[in-house]
């Protein structure tokens, strides 16, 4: 039953796919930055055998945030309730359920509820709720059915990471990454950068990146800051043959330094590879291609970064 003041929302949507493995797709929230669009990052703490606390940092009507929510899994019957634990204004509650049921073998529809309140019952507020609500509820189940059904696609998803050894500092490398607004003073292949940081650690990037050939590029993240040891984020906006970019900067202490590692995890675009790499191009050469690109970046963007790092000891 409603709470006085609450409102309720659903959505729904088709999928080309059994409900037991759309099911497992959406309890496991590590898959969640590929296959919903707003969702920047998630942290997941068990809680018990089906019961679990998630941190999660997405987008909200184009506004960077995050907050805490519990969740219940519930495998057998295809079902997962949240709620929200702590809550950003201005929103004063939000609460909902995952109802996963099977149309046939290989058809499922996922039904998204959402009941919440405002701050105070302001209308303004429970406006920008409703639409934010809205807004991502689309975008999330047009992102699971996307996922899901492409999944089939052989090649277009692939993940890859460089790793290099520094003699300094996690403290001094991970400052070299955080501090994104000096990389068009630092990094010969970054051309600009506007960095904005309204909360502390929660980042948005947009940058103009120059590639071997001259060519440039303008890109725009969002990232998550965890001090001295992880940068994650994930790309809005981004070149024309990847449909998702995310990755993480990781900065682990050992007995030589620190191994700083960049991974990255793709999904092509494949429409538009003969386009742009020529017709007789295939996934292995778009793979091959945005793999060179990506890493050639983060090696660069390691190596000034161990030179900063090095010099500072």
């Amino acid at each position: 039953m409603s709470q006085p003041g609450s409102r309720e929302a659903e959505h729904e949507i088709a999928i080309s796919a059994p409900a037991a493995a759309v099911y497992q797709l959406i309890a496991d929230v590590g898959n969640w930055p590929r296959i919903y669009p707003p969702t920047v990052h998630v942290d997941q703490t068990p809680l018990g055998e089906r019961e679990e606390r998630i941190r999660i940092w997405a987008t909200a009507n184009d506004e960077f945030t995050t907050w805490t929510s519990l969740r219940t899994l519930d495998p057998d019957a295809l079902r997962i309730t949240f709620r929200q634990e702590v809550s950003n204004p201005p929103v004063a509650s939000m609460a909902g359920t995952w109802i996963i049921e099977a149309l046939t073998p290989g058809e499922s529809r996922v039904r998204l509820l959402h009941e919440f309140r405002a701050v105070d019952d302001d209308p303004g507020g429970l406006k920008w709720i409703d639409e934010a609500v809205d807004r991502n509820s689309r975008s999330e189940l047009a992102g699971l059915k996307r996922n899901v059904e492409q999944a089939q696609e052989s090649g277009t998803l692939f993940s890859f990471q460089d790793t290099v050894q520094i003699d300094g500092s996690a403290k001094d490398v991970y400052g070299y990454i955080n501090d994104a607004g000096l990389w068009p003073q630092r990094l010969p292949h970054v051309d600009s950068v506007r960095l904005t940081e309204d909360t502390p650690g929660l980042q948005s990037l947009e940058m103009v990146t120059r590639a071997q050939n001259g060519s440039t590029h303008a890109t725009k993240s969002f990232r998550v800051c965890f001090p001295d040891r992880r940068i994650v984020y994930k790309q809005v906006t981004m070149p024309a043959l990847m449909t998702l970019h995310t990755g993480c900067w990781t900065f682990e202490e050992n007995d030589q330094g620190v191994a700083a590692t960049s991974q990255h995890t793709v999904v092509l675009n494949t429409e538009s590879i003969t386009a742009i790499l020529g017709a007789d191009a295939t996934v292995a050469d778009s793979r091959e291609h945005v793999r060179n690109a990506l890493s050639t970046n983060s090696r660069a963007t390691l190596a000034h970064a161990k030179d900063h790092a090095e010099q500072r000891r």
